[in-house]
């Protein structure tokens, strides 16, 4: 058998499909193997570039490959779709993987550490909780509604109105006191749970120079931004510049170009919202708080708001923090190469 160059492995719980090409380009290998067989079996290959699809367990896997002597790279699933000829199967799943690794111009996911994954993790149990305690205020509001009652935004004003409304006695005719009481201390609950992963967050923010960097240097970037953007790539250096990088959190519009003429459109939703939520938040405390400071910033963003409005305006400096913590991470991780 020639020597492979190239493997492309399309991975699954239990079930692993490789697909191996020569120097020439040709199939040679071809396996089926199951979960505790792939590590040894790549083992007792010849070191090689192996590509997967990003997907889930995928740095796992990645960082396990790399342990066998082999260069290990990731694809977003969406730039190996286009690749698979024919009806779908795992084999084609796996020609497809080899396919858009050989592309000119394939942009490859970094591989994440494990510490870095751990961060994550706490942000994305975060951003559950975030989104249990949202349903959770907005059911109580929808059921208060129905007896007349509304009002202002916040949890603040809607546990306040609900206690009065138990007070009023209301609720006590109508059987619901119980049902109200049980909704607050559900949101009551989640908020705790929330805060104590904030607080670890915070504490990893403060053990971490890169994240108390991007903390200090940029306008409206908090520890909860700083340490989503540093964990959201495993290296900045994989963006060109900081455009690109702005672009992959979703803080540039979309846009569709033919003929020589381009239209902009807005900003795409199939992005990480989690991480341009936080970036524009905090982008809305810094316009919020411009009042009339002459630095170059609050300038600009005074001659922002005036002609395109406070919203645009906090997009366009969330974006040109985005820009600015892709240059922070980018020099750093290069020093530290």
């Amino acid at each position: 058998m020639s020597k492979i160059t190239l493997i492309g492995i399309d991975t699954a719980k239990n079930v692993f499909h490789l697909v191996g090409i020569d120097q020439h380009g040709k199939y040679v290998y071809r396996k089926k193997l199951s979960r505790q067989r792939l590590l040894p079996t790549l083992a007792q290959l010849e070191a090689c570039q192996v590509v997967l699809e990003g997907c889930a367990a995928s740095h796992h896997w990645a960082r396990q490959i790399m342990s066998c002597g082999h260069q290990a790279q990731l694809i977003a699933a969406q730039h190996v779709k286009p690749y698979r000829r024919g009806q779908k199967n795992d084999y084609r799943d796996a020609e497809a993987i080899v396919s858009a690794a050989l592309s000119p111009g394939m942009h490859f996911v970094g591989v994440k550490g494990v510490e870095q994954q751990a961060e994550q993790a706490l942000h994305r149990v975060r951003s559950r909780l975030l989104s249990q305690r949202t349903a959770a205020a907005n059911a109580l509001r929808g059921l208060l509604g129905e007896y007349g009652c509304a009002f202002a935004k916040g949890l603040k004003p809607l546990r306040e109105g609900a206690i009065d409304f138990i007070d009023r006695g209301e609720a006590q005719a109508l059987g619901l006191v119980e049902l109200i009481q049980d909704v607050l201390d559900e949101l009551t609950q989640l908020e705790v749970r929330m805060k104590h992963y904030e607080r670890q967050i915070e504490r990893r923010v403060q053990q971490d120079g890169l994240s108390r960097c991007l903390r200090q240097e940029l306008a409206g970037v908090g520890e909860l931004s700083a340490s989503a953007l540093r964990v959201k790539v495993a290296d900045a250096r994989d963006f060109d510049n900081g455009r690109n990088f702005a672009a992959y959190l979703g803080l540039a519009p979309s846009h569709r170009g033919t003929g020589g003429e381009v239209t902009i459109g807005k900003l795409p939703k199939g992005r990480d919202r989690y991480v341009r939520q936080l970036m524009i938040h905090g982008a809305r405390s810094v316009v919020r708080r411009v009042g009339d400071q002459q630095d170059a910033r609050s300038c600009w963003l005074r001659g922002l708001v005036e002609r395109r409005g406070f919203n645009t305006a906090c997009v366009a400096l969330a974006h040109k923090n985005a820009r600015q913590a892709w240059a922070i991470m980018a020099r750093q991780q290069a020093i530290a190469a």
